[in-house]
């Protein structure tokens, strides 16, 4: 999943990049409000963590701006203003959670899993689609009873299309979502990651559980529904 951290204390910041991509999230700062809003309102970002204490415009302002502009992802505001006023008034325009400072990263990055599952339909940390269970607390994956080992973008890319079952996911979208503006965008190399995860998660004689739609993307399906 892809994160935006707007978060002027460097410092910070670092340690928050840094702890996110470990986690396995592609991740993009911003380093104050005016560059945020120009990332956010792209609508490319499955969680946004916002500083309110920025240089140029304001979290609060930014907040204001990305739910005006009709960008849905979801908002955590990191704050050292503890007021319940503040808080009150800081949910009412669109945030979705809030983190006060100083903080453990580790809470962090749960609250952000919390959110995209939110954001996704789901409560569980357990994804199901047929007989493919999928933790994505401890990123293990396993059909029927068999355990399959993946390499850490594999699994994100298994991840995403899980929190979409049966929906065509494009080459395109999974580009956005999955890698940061740092990387450059080669196409084929999601062709081949498809194609290892389908090889891993096809058992013998069942149907490859992942679809490929030539000209349209991908999809994650339940078997014999086609």
């Amino acid at each position: 999943m892809r994160v935006l951290v707007v978060e002027d204390e460097l410092r910070l910041a670092t340690n928050i990049v840094a702890g996110l991509r470990e986690a396995g999230f592609a991740v993009d700062h911003a380093i104050d409000g005016i560059e945020g809003l120009a990332y956010a309102e792209q609508g490319l970002f499955d969680v946004i963590l916002l500083d309110l204490m920025l240089p140029r415009r304001d979290g609060k302002s930014v907040l204001q701006a990305i739910r005006n502009k009709g960008v849905h992802s979801p908002v955590l505001i990191l704050t050292a203003q503890e007021g319940k006023t503040s808080v009150i008034d800081l949910l009412n325009l669109g945030a979705d959670d809030y983190l006060a400072k100083p903080f453990d990263l580790g809470e962090l990055i749960a609250r952000v899993k919390a959110l995209i599952r939110r954001s996704k339909g789901t409560s569980s940390p357990l994804l199901r689609v047929v007989d493919l269970s999928i933790d994505t607390v401890r990123q293990t994956v396993t059909r029927g009873k068999k355990s399959i080992d993946l390499s850490p973008t594999e699994y994100r890319i298994l991840e995403y299309l899980a929190h979409r079952p049966r929906a065509v996911v494009s080459k395109k979208e999974l580009l956005e979502h999955l890698y940061d503006y740092d990387w450059e965008h080669h196409s084929n190399v999601i062709e081949a990651h498809i194609s290892n995860l389908r090889r891993k998660l096809t058992l013998p004689g069942a149907e490859p559980i992942i679809e490929t739609l030539r000209h349209r993307g991908y999809r994650l399906y339940a078997e014999g529904e086609l």
